[in-house]
């Protein structure tokens, strides 16, 4: 198929506009391209591909009920690991990858957690990561009782994936009280009905009434919600998808706005179905007028050993602020450490014409890597043709194997070149993903479009003297193939512009989870070489064990074995009283290939702005797939022109979206001018601070049991995370990333935009005598960073009023509160004027902020604030019998008048249950 320049570069800016590169398309209401990637630490089974074809199946037909006929999956790409035996019918992939897959298929790490879950840390509408599932979720039949048939739970997940919405339950509160002075299991919608008990034992042989807690008057953590195995009502898919009546998203008539869940949270208590009907797909379809989905078609796609070709400028544009030695230092450094064993490798360079310097090398040992890096550039001038470069690149591959398919290239150049758009079309046909690194600020704008188009990641580099962005950006080019054993962490990046005689000093943590390939590389400019010295935590001097390279001005140590863990120091002296900028980069590997090593990945909300609103920039901080917490996490935002840093939180407030989840999160908001503003991140982690957690977030509720003619059915427990595991001390680490580039455009001047203060999404009310008391996390004066200048809050009686006429509720006094700086925790009590505080009152808070100029926040979540006394019923304990909610109420009449007559009860009974009807009741 051809595709003319105009329609590739409208693709590539499309791609640009999120956080995820996902290919999945909206064509006639089909998904195509939508990738499934199986990790390749999963041992080969051919059953898991025969449930997972089965699930999407499933997953298509009921995406289509639940869309109202206007979605279905079309076409799906299941990309088989290089380690499972080859297949006639496997194809090789072209551009997917396991790192931009939109599902994967991986052991969770440690031996529990099977979870379903979706990798989701946007705001309401913004797209996830991925779904991951296991593969014991796949083949375990156990699993259905738990989460409903796995083809409904991928239409779970899709939803959270694709549209950005969230649960409907909350494991945190899984109770609330209700307008009608009743407790509801926290749900959408409140047609769902069940019963809320306590299990006598785990295999819940007997029930009883829940107990309630004396200090809240809230049912304890015992109480669970059973739903009833046979409903009548049909939503919700994102409350829980395994009850068989379920077939729809909840919509504006049966959306439950008083729930206290994410999805009220996150959306301003609008319904799914509402949030879905915002999406660029809803827009884009109409229903179908047939009854049921074409089927879907699968692909099967398996890679092979990575090959990558360097393209590297060699035009006259190099010939500036050293661009040229800049880039030989951070090639050689790619060769010599970054690239992964058993690769293969190629390098070009171009202006006007391509050249090859070096074919395809396969990477054995490091005498292969010293052989490739003798091959690379040394040179700057002439003219420049990006697209000759492209096409030299393709000719290294064809001569290896006559394909292109799947190939990597690494494009680096600083000029720009009016005619790049003349060779979109071939890129996009080759199936090759090409990753960009823009020097200076004149590099091609169509960079961005040409790795947005096949997959590649994105990065910049300023000419700025002590900038590491072409080490950072090789650096961020690692495997994509999900292999944690083989893929290289940055430990450190350190750079000094020294002025005169000067040191550079650091220390860099050495942890339990890395070690192997240890390796110290220095550069530096002038031709006097420093004095290097590196010292091992038990003190051991390295210093002679350096490999000096005076034509590329670096040298190199490699620690043999594993590294020491601690912290390692080194120091770099210059000699002669030359200015000049050095360099330090420690990188390693796993310690075990048995035990994955902390990792982070950064990334931002959009690759591309026009400055009109703040950026969210994200960090995932994990060990496997567990979350890290307490780490401290720095990001570093840099243009041509300017530095920003800030920090990284993992609160729950502002840009972060669920406390303890190990997605640290900020907004960047400091634009200074277009161009391109490439990230870094730099993680900490301090002994017996941080830790390993559950994962949190978007995923298949855990239901305990089912409800059904008077008995409950209960599932498995879930099963126990050792504390111990959980607790282990991680020790001390470090690491660094590159969290790719923002293209900035349509921006007038150099003076970013006054932003107001960011949402408050945490706000918290309770009722302590006669006061209530609100706590949030303090917004800034822009955004998360500053003070706010002051703080509006008012309450209602109703939810409905704080969500569509905030202005028209009552306003509390807030004189007296003086706001503090952004991310601390602020308190603040009152006694309410005009309002009897007793028991059954239920009153709603909101809140937000103003900067100096009055410039106000977005309304934050509505709290809720209850009065509710304690009251437990004396009732007697049999195991076999269950008791509804007008029971109860008889059994509390008893208690008060202490008389009843035995067959006015029994009347009694027969007519309030023929007029009431039954929701969520209470067992004994």
């Amino acid at each position: 198929m051809a595709y003319s320049a105009h329609r590739i570069l409208f693709l590539g800016l499309c791609l640009l506009s999120g956080i995820k590169c996902s290919k999945v398309v909206l064509e006639n209401n089909g998904y195509k391209n939508l990738v499934i990637a199986i990790n390749p630490e999963v041992p080969e089974n051919s059953f898991i591909l025969t449930r997972t074809e089965e699930m999407v199946r499933g997953a298509s037909k009921y995406l289509f009920t639940a869309s109202a006929k206007r979605f279905y999956i079309k076409d799906v790409k299941i990309l088989i690991p290089a380690t499972w035996e080859t297949q006639p019918n496997y194809a090789r992939p072209k551009t997917e990858s396991y790192s931009e897959a939109d599902v994967i298929i991986a052991a969770p790490y440690m031996n529990y957690g099977n979870d379903p879950y979706t990798l989701q840390y946007g705001g309401c509408g913004e797209a996830g990561r991925y779904i991951h599932l296991t593969p014991d979720f796949l083949i375990d039949d156990k699993f259905l009782q738990i989460y409903g048939p796995r083809e409904r739970v991928l239409v779970h997940e899709w939803a959270h994936l694709r549209w950005g919405v969230y649960d409907e339950y909350n494991e945190d509160k899984p109770f609330y009280f209700a307008p009608d002075k009743s407790f509801e299991a926290t749900r959408c919608s409140v047609d769902i009905t069940g019963i809320m008990a306590e299990c006598k034992d785990p295999q819940c042989s007997g029930i009883k009434p829940c107990e309630v807690d004396q200090v809240t008057g809230s049912p304890t953590k015992k109480c669970q919600f059973f739903p009833d195995k046979k409903q009548r009502t049909t939503s919700s898919i994102m409350f829980y998808q395994g009850l068989n009546a379920i077939t729809e998203f909840c919509n504006q008539d049966s959306h439950n706005a008083e729930a206290p869940n994410m999805q009220n949270k996150m959306c301003k208590s609008r319904s799914v179905w509402e949030v879905i009907e915002q999406s660029k797909d809803f827009k884009a379809s109409v229903p179908m007028n047939e009854n049921a989905p074409p089927p879907t078609t699968f692909t099967y796609l398996q890679g092979g050993d990575r090959v990558i070709c360097l393209v590297l400028d060699v035009s006259s544009n190099m010939m500036i602020s050293q661009r040229k030695e800049r880039l030989q230092q951070a090639a050689e450094l790619f060769i010599l450490q970054f690239i992964e064993t058993g690769s293969f490798l190629g390098i070009v360079q171009f202006n006007s014409e391509g050249k090859i310097l070096q074919e395809l090398t396969h990477i054995e040992d490091d005498n292969s890597r010293i052989t490739l890096a003798n091959h690379l550039p040394n040179l700057a001038e002439g003219g420049l043709n990006i697209c000759e470069g492209i096409r030299t690149a393709f000719r290294v591959f064809r001569n290896f194997d006559q394909m292109t398919y799947g190939d990597e290239i690494v494009l680096a150049t600083a000029g720009e070149d009016n005619g790049l758009t003349s060779c979109m079309s071939e890129v996009k046909e080759s199936g090759a993903i090409i990753h960009t690194i823009a020097i200076g600020p004149s590099a091609a704008k169509e960079l961005e479009v040409l790795s947005g188009i096949t997959g590649g990641l994105q990065f910049s580099a300023t000419d700025s003297p002590d900038s590491n962005g072409l080490i950072d950006a090789f650096a961020g080019i690692c495997s994509t193939g999900g292999h944690f054993f083989n893929q290289t962490i940055q430990l450190e990046i350190a750079r000094k512009k020294t002025q005169g005689k000067d040191w550079l000093n650091g220390t860099v943590s050495v942890d339990r989870t890395v070690g192997n390939d240890t390796v110290f590389v220095v550069t530096w400019e002038t031709m006097a070489t420093p004095a290097i010295y590196v010292f091992s935590p038990s003190g051991q001097d390295y210093s002679a064990d350096f490999v000096l390279d005076m034509a590329l001005k670096e040298s190199h140590l490699k620690i043999p074995g594993t590294a020491e863990v601690g912290d390692w120091h080194y120091n770099i002296d210059i000699i002669n009283a030359t200015s000049q900028t050095l360099t330090m980069t420690v990188t390693s590997r796993a310690a075990s290939s048995s035990q994955p090593p902390v990792t982070v990945n950064a990334y931002m909300n959009k690759n591309s702005a026009n400055a009109q609103s703040p950026i969210k920039v994200y960090a995932e901080v994990s060990k496997g797939y567990l979350p890290v917490l307490g780490a401290k996490v720095t990001a570093f935002i840099e243009s041509d022109t300017n530095k920003e840093e800030f920090q990284l939180l993992d609160n729950g407030a502002g840009a972060d979206i669920i406390k303890n989840d190990g997605v640290y999160s900020g907004y960047f908001f400091k634009f200074n001018g277009n161009g391109r503003y490439s990230l870094k991140v730099k993680v900490q982690g301090s002994e017996k601070v941080t830790k390993l957690s559950f994962r949190k977030g978007a995923r298949a509720y855990y239901i305990p049991g089912y409800h059904e003619n008077g008995y409950i059915f209960p599932n498995p427990q879930k099963p126990p995370v050792s504390e111990e595991d959980l607790q282990s001390d991680l020790g001390s680490f470090t690491r660094t990333t590159s969290g790719g580039v923002l293209v900035v455009t349509g921006m007038t001047g150099s003076q970013s935009p006054n932003f107001p203060p960011c949402q408050i999404t945490d706000l918290d009310a309770n009722i302590e005598g006669e006061q209530v008391s609100l706590s949030w996390t303090a917004p800034g004066e822009h955004v998360d960073q500053g003070t706010a200048s002051n703080y509006e809050i008012r309450m209602s009686a109703t939810c409905k009023e704080l969500k569509d006429h905030f202005e028209n509720a009552i306003l509390i006094n807030m004189s007296g509160l003086v706001p503090q700086e952004a991310g601390k925790r602020e308190y603040f009590a009152f006694k309410p004027e005009g309002i009897v505080l007793k028991n059954g009152t239920i009153i709603y808070f909101a809140a937000r902020a103003a900067d100096t100029f009055s410039i106000k926040a977005d309304i934050s979540n509505i709290a809720q604030a209850t009065i509710m006394l304690p009251y437990i019923p004396a009732v007697p304990e049999d195991p076999e019998s269950t008791i509804d909610i007008t029971s109860l109420a008889l059994i509390t009449v008893f208690s008060i008048i202490g008389i009843c007559i035995i067959a006015g009860v029994s009347m009694c009974i027969t007519k309030r249950k023929q007029r009431r009807r039954r929701r969520t009741a209470p067992a004994a």
